[in-house]
């Protein structure tokens, strides 16, 4: 698509949230019939600065608070979101700690829960020494997978 046809930008804040045991957490979904693996966060809203979006998706999703925010990524290369033509994707990565205690469910296992139904949302952590950027779902996440093995990897 010319550059010259696109109207609108969507901003995405992502969470990559690591464990001591060096583990990294990802959520799988279920959205617009479709199985999603992806790392946690949402879209930016009109007036919010960027942590305050990450900390808002962690807040409405989890019930939880983070800390340790550090910024890790920013898109550098041009990508059209998938489900809007006329938009251009730009997401924002931080890693992040999950405050203690641990207020939701997290297991091991893709996909935990009952039903493929819109809606339905399972977490869980992943080794970063054996991720694999396949499992994601979306191209920014697929290369920030890449990117968080290098940097994490013991």
């Amino acid at each position: 698509m010319p550059n010259n046809q696109l109207k609108h930008f969507n901003i995405r804040v992502y969470g990559l949230f690591l464990n001591a045991e060096n583990h990294v957490l990802v959520s799988d979904e279920y959205q617009l019939d479709t199985r999603m693996t992806k790392f946690p966060g949402g879209g930016l809203e009109f007036g919010e600065g960027t942590i305050d979006c990450l900390r808002r998706e962690m807040r409405e999703e989890c019930q939880q608070e983070i800390i340790d925010i550090q910024h890790f990524y920013t898109t550098d290369f041009f990508q059209q979101a998938l489900y809007f033509n006329d938009h251009q994707l730009i997401s924002i990565y931080y890693t992040a700690k999950i405050e203690d205690p641990l207020n939701f469910k997290v297991g091991y296992k893709p996909f935990d829960f009952e039903a493929d139904q819109n809606g339905n949302q399972s977490f869980r952590w992943v080794d970063i020494g054996k991720i694999n950027a396949d499992e994601f779902t979306f191209p920014i996440d697929k290369h920030v997978a890449n990117l968080l093995r290098e940097k994490f990897q013991k």
